[in-house]
């Protein structure tokens, strides 16, 4: 599943109708990704209607159009978005395609239909924009709110604390696997024998990670250098990228782990 660098990526690729008007709609009536919504009604109110911007915030993303006009859209997990070329013809598993003023194709493809396509039109924010929580990058995530949601969820094992998108927008399964192996954390370690100096190292490396995934795949979908752990973790006989040595994996929290056994142990996350 898309996680926040992917994300980021693919809200961009929309940005070449940056400041076009809608000219024509067409919509997978049947599609699931439309669930709950009014779709005629909102193709009439989208019509003629003008992309004025984007914003991405943890597996989310909106494009906002003038007359307070919002589409938010989760990708799921085989969701992408698409600018094609004027009087392309339509392909397999097109959701959504806005053809822009410019005749640029503005396409959202989802061929297994577990992304979602929200609409909302009115004063202020979208219910479900306002409640995702604060970015790991922005101010508002601190280190002291970090510590507290972990004894608060002292029983569980770390990476599967990682995952909850209450506290931490955007991190998926290979952004906290990489972000344990880099501070040094067993993925199993339980989230409320963090001490002090391994909060803080934590904290450190979520956002380091967080910064490395923006620059790498969030710019412009570069393969991530072998120095991560990313390109060895599914890899099969795949080797911790530091020690050399064969990598493990387990489900822990419900989730396919991988760890560097000799560099990840339980007991370092008491410091």
């Amino acid at each position: 599943m898309p996680e926040l660098a992917e994300v980021e990526y693919f809200r961009k690729q929309w940005n070449p109708g940056m400041g076009q008007t809608v000219k024509k709609i067409s919509i997978n009536k049947k599609a699931r990704v439309f669930r709950g919504e009014k779709i005629d009604a909102f193709k009439e109110l989208l019509q003629h209607s003008r992309l004025n911007s984007s914003a991405a915030a943890a597996k989310q993303m909106v494009f906002l159009f003038n007359k307070n006009i919002w589409i938010g859209i989760h990708l799921g997990m085989t969701g992408r978005m698409e600018c094609r070329p004027k009087n392309q013809p339509p392909i397999k598993h097109d959701q959504l395609i806005l053809k822009m003023s410019s005749g640029k194709q503005l396409v959202f493809n989802d061929p297994r239909q577990f992304g979602r396509v929200q609409f909302f039109q009115g004063e202020g924010v979208p219910p479900w924009w306002a409640k995702i929580s604060p970015a790991i990058l922005s101010k508002e995530f601190t280190e002291k709110e970090m510590a507290s949601f972990l004894k608060r969820r002292k029983r569980s094992p770390i990476k599967a604390v990682l995952l909850m998108q209450e506290r931490f927008p955007g991190i998926g399964n290979w952004m906290a696997d990489e972000i344990l192996w880099r501070a040094g954390f067993h993925p199993a370690a339980q989230a409320g024998k963090f001490g002090p100096k391994s909060i803080k190292l934590l904290f450190k490396t979520l956002r380091e990670v967080c910064r490395d995934a923006y620059r790498v795949i969030g710019k412009v979908w570069s393969d991530p250098p072998d120095s991560w752990l990313f390109n060895h973790r599914w890899k099969k006989g795949g080797r911790c990228p530091k020690t050399k040595i064969l990598l493990e994996r387990k489900t822990i929290g419900g989730r396919t782990s991988c760890w560097s056994p000799t560099r990840q142990k339980l007991g370092a996350e008491l410091r």
